[in-house]
């Protein structure tokens, strides 16, 4: 990837639905460059879909959080198969120091968001949770 690559990729983060001849006169090259960028991106699997973003208060799920996850010994590969299939785990990411993973988690209701944590903690393998409830988003 050059800089021309980072930066056709900084604009479809900004807006997918933007139009290749707005990419190519907002990067100044030609539109069939652009199509060759977007599909050769797409084919070496750099770009692997375009989505949508919504405003954090257009969901029904009124709670959201994160919860920083230490994981005991090798049990690693089984809790993030049990959290990948959990309808309340929306994203996870792995980390280095002091916790293993981050589970960004939504849920409709308290009760509900206090059944999910209890879920969560129970699973084989996690050693210890950190929670924090989002209470306002600033940049998606």
């Amino acid at each position: 990837m050059d800089d021309t690559d980072r930066q056709l990729i900084s604009l479809l983060r900004d807006n997918a639905r933007i139009s290749v001849v707005e990419l190519a006169r907002k990067l100044r090259v030609a539109r069939a460059t652009v199509q060759n960028r977007m599909g050769r991106l797409e084919r070496e699997g750099i770009i692997v879909g375009y989505t949508v973003r919504l405003r954090p208060d257009s969901e029904q799920h009124g709670i959201r959080a994160m919860m920083s996850i230490a994981i005991d010994g090798y049990h690693g590969e089984a809790v993030l198969r049990l959290l990948r299939g959990h309808p309340a785990v929306v994203a996870l990411h792995t980390t280095n120091g002091r916790w293993d993973l981050m589970a960004e988690l939504r849920a409709d209701t308290l009760e509900s968001f206090d059944a999910l944590l209890n879920s969560i903690r129970a699973i084989e393998g996690i050693a210890n949770t950190e929670t924090s409830i989002l209470l306002s988003t600033h940049k998606l």
